[in-house]
């Protein structure tokens, strides 16, 4: 277990958390900037113990491994964002999402798995 996992729903209510305040503040963007998730996962009282997590989410896979290399780290990006993924799909918890992130650019997956697209 990696030192910075967190359980499928802490992850659920990060991404809602981030994904609400990166809407407010940064309007609907396919990619957020590093600095832009940063200051999102600060406002939120997201840790930067697991706030690689959001970056998996919401930064291009290239600035995720940037930042990373820079940090002196080695996050896995597809696994992690795969794992976020996975973290909302359809369950009686996804309810909690209120926003649309259909603008993202997400893997070649079968998004009707995941009620807050619709």
């Amino acid at each position: 277990m990696r030192a910075c996992a967190i359980k499928p729903e802490d992850r659920r209510r990060q991404l809602q958390l981030v994904g609400n305040d990166l809407l407010k503040n940064y309007g609907k963007k396919k990619y957020y900037s590093v600095m832009e998730v940063k200051n999102s996962n600060k406002r939120q009282g997201i840790g930067i113990d697991v706030g690689c997590w959001s970056h998996a989410f919401f930064n291009t896979h290239k600035d995720f491994d940037d930042f990373h290399t820079r940090m002196g780290e080695s996050c896995d990006y597809v696994s992690m964002k795969s794992e976020m993924l996975g973290s909302v799909s359809r369950t009686q918890e996804s309810a909690l999402f209120d926003f649309d992130l259909s603008w993202l650019e997400l893997p070649d997956i079968d998004l009707s798995i995941f009620d807050f697209f619709d």
